[in-house]
């Protein structure tokens, strides 16, 4: 009896939700509306062409649905959102941002890139951004509908895809919103991640997740010769969208070898496998979608990226890439970026009474839409007061301190670099060791600290950045006090801190270690501890000692020679209250997070043999192992 209430009610809730958006909700009302609701009002407000193949310069044909204001005939401008995923269908936030385009008076696309359900052709991660990004601009600037103007905007797999195209500088390209863009980025500055495959030379294990789920080398497709309204009418009600066998990815994550993980699961051949043997500094890396900073750049952008996304640092080291090169003036006078503490393209979240993981941050809200079409406003209309050039450059949300900062640069203008020192007595394993984090200088033969990684039990990911994993870890501030207990965590901890203390930049780590083993990993954690001793992660890095030289230059370590190693920085923006303490972790695996090293030397991702290895962290006067923190004072 209640399940037909039910039944007999939804009709007239999804009615009232129609009329509720028809009436005008606004942006934020409309995150509140079932997915029913939002394309009501989409069909209510707009004219749709669906499943048009739009032709490349090979002959493929990518599918792409268009949406213009009812009975709006041009000129119009334009925001393209490009994606591998199953969109065509409006939903969540693609839905949300074509009913406010149309609303704004913009005509707005969801594209497939190639290989991807409608489209034809063979899937490549970021779709070919310098070929079909390009030629699909210049077909929607020769629509009689257009005005020319197009702006991209995406966030994670459809932001990654624009950057590549950014250094195209397509006259019709002009603006873009990439949010969380981190793996469409191979190499900028200190960092070489390559597409998020790696940091500091260790494979995410995020990247072999992900691609079981997207690539799909033996897909079904229509054929190629249906005509342009019978593939409109199938793409009612056949998505092509295959749905993979469940996989159990917290057990399947440890099999060996590392490069069988998807084959092991009887999985074709695919992306993963033509990528999983190269090296971070393999040439190869240049020849796909990438964007890397040897590219110049063209375009205005307004950047959103977050402090528990999976490439915080390459992002910003992007992002003042494009301030500074020199391929179009005035698109490096225009970029501008907001940094909030949420995850992976959480943005319309942001809120009041926001938690990110189990850590509150008070008021973090943002208006993200208002400020993505008064960006487009200014760029793609000609109206430069809705999105005036006085807006800061650098807007930042400063954890801890719980409040929204600016600034014209990143780092901010007033940070300036200070030190703190690992130091013990020899014995910082663990958080009962007796490891502190100092401001001075160690002393001549202070001893080092000693631990042994065992690959078969590595330390277990708990919290940071990350996204894309398939549940095997929640990004998000956490308490570490779990792995703090471990033998094989060195913990170093500060006094508490008689002033609160900002840290905004990028946080810059030396290491000096020795090993037992010819290649072993080093694994490094900023974390604030509070009065009542929770351990809140900030950030991680790590880095393969063989890279120690260099990607290009991977070197075996000898027993017992002391090496400086260089992880790639942290990169943040936390204000340490007062009686807090500032935290640093080091040991060897970071799992699943990062896949594990085995020790050997060897090709690693097609070994499955784990040795232990015995690794020291040396911190004496003529060997140093520091941090050092962007400290800005106010």
């Amino acid at each position: 009896m209640k399940a037909r209430t039910v039944a007999t009610r939804l009709p007239t809730l999804l009615l009232g939700t129609a009329l509720a958006l028809a009436a005008g909700a606004s942006a934020q009302d409309l995150g509140r509306y079932s997915e029913d609701g939002l394309r009501a009002e989409l069909a209510g407000i707009a004219d749709v062409e669906s499943a048009v193949l739009v032709p490349m310069r090979d002959g493929v044909g990518l599918s792409t649905n268009i949406w213009r204001p009812k009975g709006a005939t041009g000129p119009l401008p334009t925001v393209l959102w490009k994606t591998p995923y199953n969109e065509h269908t409006p939903r969540g936030t693609t839905a949300r941002l074509a009913i406010e385009a149309v609303r704004h008076g913009y005509a707005f696309i969801v594209q497939n890139e190639r290989g991807r359900y409608f489209s034809q052709g063979k899937y490549q991660i970021l779709g070919y951004p310098q070929t079909d990004g390009y030629d699909a601009l210049s077909w929607i600037a020769e629509q009689p509908w257009s005005n020319g103007k197009v702006g991209t905007v995406g966030c994670s797999s459809s932001a990654e895809w624009q950057l590549a195209l950014a250094a195209m500088n397509h006259p019709a390209h002009a603006a873009m919103v990439p949010m969380a863009a981190g793996a469409g980025i191979g190499k900028v500055g200190p960092f070489r991640e390559q597409g998020n495959f790696y940091t500091g030379g260790v494979p995410r294990t995020l990247f072999a997740v992900w691609m079981y789920g997207v690539d799909n080398p033996l897909r079904a497709e229509l054929p190629q010769d249906l005509s342009g309204p019978m593939r409109a009418r199938v793409a009612q009600y056949n998505d092509l969208d295959a749905s993979k066998p469940r996989v159990d990815w917290q057990k399947h994550i440890r099999h060996l070898p590392y490069a069988q993980l998807l084959s092991s699961l009887g999985e074709p051949p695919g992306t993963f496998e033509s990528m999983i043997g190269r090296g971070p500094a393999d040439p190869f890396w240049e020849q796909g979608g990438l964007y890397h900073d040897s590219m110049g750049w063209g375009v205005p952008a307004l950047w959103f990226n977050s402090w528990y996304d999976v490439s915080i640092g390459p992002n910003m080291a992007l992002f003042n890439h494009a301030r500074t090169v020199n391929s179009d003036p005035e698109a490096s006078a225009n970029q501008y970026v907001v940094i909030g503490p949420n995850p992976h393209c959480q943005f319309w979240q942001l809120g009041k009474d926001y938690k990110v993981g189990d850590r509150d941050m008070g008021d973090a809200s943002f208006p993200v839409g208002e400020q993505i079409w008064a960006f487009f406003d200014r760029w793609l209309k000609g109206q430069p007061k809705a999105f005036p050039a006085s807006t800061p450059h650098v807007r930042y949300f400063t954890m801890g301190a719980n409040r929204w900062q600016s600034d014209v640069q990143w780092p901010p203008k007033a940070a300036t670099p200070v030190r703190m020192y690992l130091r013990s007595g020899g014995n910082a394993n663990s958080m009962y060791g007796d490891g502190r984090l100092s401001f001075e200088a160690p002393a001549a033969g202070e001893p080092q600290d000693a631990y042994r990684y065992d690959p078969t039990n590595p330390v277990q990911t708990i919290g940071g950045g990350d996204c894309c994993n398939g549940g095997l870890v929640t990004a998000g501030a956490f308490d570490q006090r779990p792995i703090e207990a471990r033998h094989d965590v060195l913990v170093y901890t500060s006094e508490p801190l008689e002033q609160p203390l900002e840290v905004s930049g990028f946080v810059d780590a030396v290491l000096q270690v020795s090993s037992s083993a010819k290649d072993t990993d080093f694994a490094l954690k900023l974390v604030d501890v509070a009065p009542d001793g929770t351990a809140w992660i900030i950030g991680d890095t790590m880095l393969r000692a063989r890279y120690r030289d260099g990607y290009a230059t991977p070197a075996p370590m000898q027993s017992g020679q002391v090496y400086a190693l260089k992880p790639t920085p942290i990169t943040t923006s936390i204000q340490f209250g007062k009686g807090h303490r500032i935290r640093v972790e080091v040991t060897s695996s970071n799992f699943p997070k990062f896949a594990r090293n085995l020790n050997t030397g060897g090709a690693n991702e097609s070994e499955d043999a784990p040795v232990v290895a015995d690794n020291a962290v040396h911190h004496s006067a003529d060997a140093a192992s520091y941090i050092e923190l962007p400290v800005v004072k106010h």
